[in-house]
C-alpha cells in the first residue's frame, strides 16, 4: 500500500497479512470484538500517536489484560443483532442498581441516520456552556470504550473496567432471574448509565440502538427526545414502511416532553406527531420552528446560519461535511435550545460565541473523514441507501473528485442494493471487500451485485480489506499525482473502523 512507513527490518511480516493472522487466532471470541483487537494490535506494530477521539489499546499490560478479559466476558452475550424486543431485563438491572439513569436530566435520541454526530453536536453544545455531559452511542468505529464519553471524551480503560467490575454482581442477579441473560447491548448500556451517575454528570446524550420502544436505552425518562430523519432500515424488527419505524421509534417520547424533530417524510411525521399528542408534548419541527437558514461550502467544513428556536445564529463554522451535517447541527441546537427552555421558559437565545465555538470543535470520526493525502481517502459509515445518497451528494460537493474509487464492505442483512445505487453515480469503479464480523456479507455475492449496478467492467473485487484499500489507491494514482482522484471506503461502520486503523489515522 502506498505511503505505508518503512519496517526499517526487512525479516519483518507485513503488518497488513499479520492483521488477517490476529483475527484468525481469535476463534473463542465475538468476531466483531476480534477485528477491533486485532487491528488496534496491528496499529501498534505500525506504530505512530493514537487519537485523541478514538483511543488505543492501554499501553499499560495489566489495563490490556484486564479490558481483554472484560470483553471476553461481554462477546459470550447476545450480540447486537439478536434481539428480544422488551425492557424487563434492563429494567431489571435498573432496580438493583438503584435507578442510576434517574440521578440526571437527559436528552435522548433516536431516527434512522444522523444520531450519532447530532449526538457529537448536542454534547460539545452543553460542553461549552460548562455542563458535564455523559455521552452514550454506538457502534464504536474502533474501541468498546467510544460508547461511553464523559466531558466529551471516550472514558479510560481503567474506568470502564471499574464500572463492568461493580455492576457484574448486579448483572449476574438479573441473569439469574430472567428467561435470558442480558445482552451485550443491555449490559453496556447499564454501564453507561451507571457511570453517569458515578461521574455525576449535569446531563447525559442517549443515543438508541435500535427502534424506540423496546431499546434498552428507554428507561431513561427524557425532558428532550430527538429523532433524526427517519429511512427504512432494520425493515425485519421495526416494520416495512417509514410510518411503522416511526411509529416504533416516538417511543421514546415522554409524557410532557419536548419532541425535536429533523425533517421527515409525511407518513413518520404523522406517526411522531400523534405519538407526540398522545404524551402531551411540545413539538419542535424542522423547517418550522427551527432549521437551516443558510450554508456555504468552507475550508474543512461549511459556514451556516442557523435558525434556533429562540432567533438565527449567524456565521457558525462547522467542521463537517454535506448537507446532512448542516441539517443535523440545526437539530442538535434546537435540542440543546429545548434543554435551556429557549423558546418557552425564556425568550433570549443561547449565547451565539459560545454556540460557534461548540459548533467548531465538533468532530465525528467515519463522518466523511479525511484519512490520507495524495490520494485523498475518505471515510464514511454510511450503510443504508439513505445515508449513502447523503453520503453521495456530500462528497459530490466537498471534494471536488476528477475520480472517485469505492472501497464497499456491507453487512449481510443491509439493503446492498439500494446502497451500491446510490453511489453508482459518483464512483467511476468500485472495489468491492468484506470486513472481519460475523455479519459481513460474502465479497462474492456482493460483488454479483455490484456488476448489476455498475456493470462488470467497473467492478473489482478483494476479499481482503488490505488489498481493498491498496487496489482502490492503485487505481486512484494511475491519474497522476495531482490528477484528483480519490478514494471512499464505504457500507459499514466495521470496515471503516478497520479502515481507519490500517491506513494509521494520524
Amino acid at each position: 500500500m502506498s505511503e505505508q512507513p518503512p519496517n526499517g527490518n526487512d525479516d519483518q511480516p507485513d503488518v497488513l497479512d499479520h492483521f488477517d493472522e490476529i483475527i484468525a487466532a481469535e476463534t473463542d471470541r465475538d468476531p466483531d470484538l476480534a477485528v477491533i483487537e486485532a487491528g488496534s494490535r496491528t496499529l501498534r506494530t505500525q506504530g505512530g500517536p493514537p487519537q485523541a477521539d478514538v483511543p488505543a489499546r492501554p499501553s499499560d499490560p495489566a489495563v490490556d489484560k484486564a479490558l481483554r478479559e472484560v470483553e471476553a466476558e461481554l462477546a459470550t452475550r447476545w450480540g447486537e443483532t439478536k434481539l428480544e424486543p422488551s425492557v424487563s431485563r434492563i429494567s431489571a438491572l435498573m432496580d438493583v442498581l438503584g435507578e442510576p439513569q434517574r440521578a440526571y436530566p437527559a436528552i435522548h435520541i433516536t431516527g434512522t441516520n444522523g444520531k450519532t454526530s447530532t449526538a457529537r453536536m448536542v454534547e460539545a453544545l452543553l460542553g461549552a456552556f460548562e455542563l458535564r455531559t455523559g455521552r452514550y452511542t454506538s457502534p464504536h468505529v474502533q474501541s468498546i470504550t467510544e460508547r461511553i464519553s464523559l466531558d466529551g471524551a471516550p472514558i479510560s480503560a481503567e474506568r470502564f473496567i471499574e464500572t463492568y467490575q461493580d455492576i457484574k454482581p448486579y448483572i449476574e442477579m438479573v441473569d439469574a432471574a430472567q428467561e435470558f441473560r442480558l445482552s451485550f447491548f443491555e449490559v453496556l448500556t447499564g454501564m453507561a448509565y451507571a457511570a453517569f451517575a458515578d461521574a455525576p454528570v449535569d446531563v447525559a446524550v442517549v443515543e438508541v440502538g435500535m427502534g424506540g420502544s423496546w431499546d434498552a436505552t428507554n428507561v431513561i425518562d427524557a425532558d428532550v427526545a430527538v429523532v433524526t430523519p427517519i429511512g427504512l432500515d432494520h425493515t425485519d424488527r421495526l416494520g416495512e414502511t417509514t410510518a411503522q419505524i416511526a411509529g416504533e421509534k416516538a417511543g421514546i417520547i415522554k409524557q410532557s416532553a419536548t419532541v425535536v424533530m429533523a425533517q421527515q417524510p409525511v407518513d413518520a411525521a404523522q406517526a411522531l406527531l400523534k405519538k407526540a399528542v398522545e404524551a402531551d408534548a411540545t413539538v419542535a419541527r424542522e423547517g418550522l420552528e427551527f432549521g437551516v437558514v443558510s450554508r456555504q461550502v468552507a475550508v474543512g467544513g461549511q459556514l451556516l446560519t442557523l435558525r434556533g428556536l429562540g432567533g438565527e445564529y449567524t456565521d457558525v463554522y462547522l467542521p463537517l461535511h454535506g448537507d446532512h451535517q448542516a441539517h443535523n447541527a440545526a437539530v442538535a441546537l434546537a435540542a440543546v435550545e429545548a434543554f435551556f427552555g429557549v423558546g418557552a421558559q425564556r425568550a433570549e437565545p443561547l449565547d451565539a460565541e459560545t454556540v460557534r465555538r461548540a459548533f467548531a470543535s465538533v468532530v465525528s470520526p467515519g463522518r466523511l473523514e479525511v484519512v490520507r493525502r495524495s490520494p485523498t481517502v475518505v471515510l464514511d459509515a454510511a450503510h443504508n441507501p439513505a445515508g449513502a445518497q447523503v453520503t453521495a451528494d456530500a462528497v459530490h460537493e466537498a471534494f471536488d473528485f476528477s475520480r472517485l474509487i469505492g472501497v464497499v464492505g456491507a453487512s449481510g442483512d443491509k439493503n446492498v442494493r439500494g446502497l451500491l445505487e446510490a453511489f453508482e453515480p459518483v464512483f467511476a469503479e468500485v472495489v468491492i471487500t468484506q470486513n472481519s464480523s460475523h455479519r459481513a456479507m460474502d465479497a462474492d455475492e456482493l460483488a454479483a451485485i455490484a456488476v448489476e449496478v455498475f456493470g462488470e467492467e467497473r467492478v473489482q473485487v478483494e476479499p481482503r480489506l488490505p488489498d481493498a484499500l491498496e487496489a482502490a489507491i492503485t487505481l486512484a494514482e494511475e491519474e497522476g499525482e495531482f490528477a484528483g482522484a480519490g478514494v471512499l471506503v464505504t457500507g459499514s461502520v466495521i470496515t471503516v473502523g478497520e479502515a481507519r486503523l490500517l491506513l494509521r489515522k494520524g
